[in-house]
């Protein structure tokens, strides 16, 4: 199953996506679950996918202003130098544990929706990344058990303002300027994809491939990083994990490639979907 969150003429929804087009839960059933995240943390997907199947709606996917797969989450876990490859072109040696760092929810925009690249500066550089959402209550959680709690996955782009990065020895500053960053299209439900290793991922700036790289050459996995959260806190429902950048980004290269006002952006996971969005520049 997909599920997307949206605004409907500015209202804020949620619904099933098909093959017919998008099919809002309806009203009497998102009164009980008003969100994606509440539906999760009632354990309602299959409630909501069946009355949205059902309901008397069904509209196009460009009918709709598309908002981050969660747009309330209680936490926003990022994961740093995380793929093989891209830690050899960072220069690194592999980290023994996990590198986290948070992301705030006003950071993150939906699919087709504008990236914002700050007054502040011009060194805005991509990563594109899978992200997983949780689906029960996780918490000293074993990597043997682990992906039962997760939820789906979907695609996301992790915008990064380097010179503010590296101003301290913490990732937070460079990572959460307003919209810098994007999730989407849509949450794709666990049952989908069994093995998330298994996955591809490839970064498209105006076409062009810049990233590409299979899931599997990350140095912690899916369950190995939600193990790892879920001992130094307790994850929810919707709460959201990213899992590092492949290697690839804008500012290894030479010369740099910083994002530019009216550049496209597309995140593509396959068995996913592609994230897509478009820079502009802070009013």
């Amino acid at each position: 199953m997909k599920f997307a969150s949206f605004r409907i003429h500015g209202v804020p929804a949620y619904g099933l996506v098909t093959d017919d087009g998008l099919r809002p839960v309806p009203a009497p059933v998102a009164a009980c679950y008003p969100d994606l995240r509440a539906a999760l943390a009632a354990g309602a997907l299959p409630l909501v996918a069946e009355a949205a199947r059902h309901g008397p709606q069904c509209l196009g996917l460009d009918e709709v202003a598309h908002e981050p797969v969660i747009p309330n989450p209680g936490k926003i876990l990022c994961v740093g130098v995380n793929y093989l490859a891209h830690i050899r072109e960072m220069g690194r040696e592999p980290p023994a544990h996990p590198v986290l760092f948070v992301r705030f929810p006003d950071t993150l925009v939906g699919h087709e929706q504008p990236l914002v690249r700050p007054a502040a500066s011009t060194h805005y550089d991509f990563e594109g990344e899978l992200a997983f959402v949780i689906g029960r209550r996780a918490r000293y959680v074993s990597v043997e058990r682990a992906l039962e709690h997760v939820a789906g996955y979907a695609c996301l782009m992790d915008g990064s303002l380097r010179d503010f990065q590296r101003q301290t020895s913490q990732f937070t500053a460079g990572k959460n300027f307003p919209a810098s960053g994007a999730f989407g299209p849509w949450l794709v439900t666990s049952e989908e994809i069994p093995d998330p290793a298994a996955l591809q991922l490839e970064t498209r700036l105006n076409g062009t491939v810049m990233q590409q790289a299979p899931v599997g050459d990350m140095r912690f996995g899916v369950a190995e990083l939600l193990a790892y959260a879920s001992t130094i806190t307790q994850l929810e429902p919707g709460d959201v994990i990213t899992t590092g950048t492949p290697s690839g980004v804008g500012f290894a290269r030479q010369p740099p490639v910083w994002l530019q006002p009216g550049d496209v952006l597309e995140v593509k996971i396959d068995r996913i979907g592609v994230l897509r969005n478009r820079v502009v520049d802070e009013a």
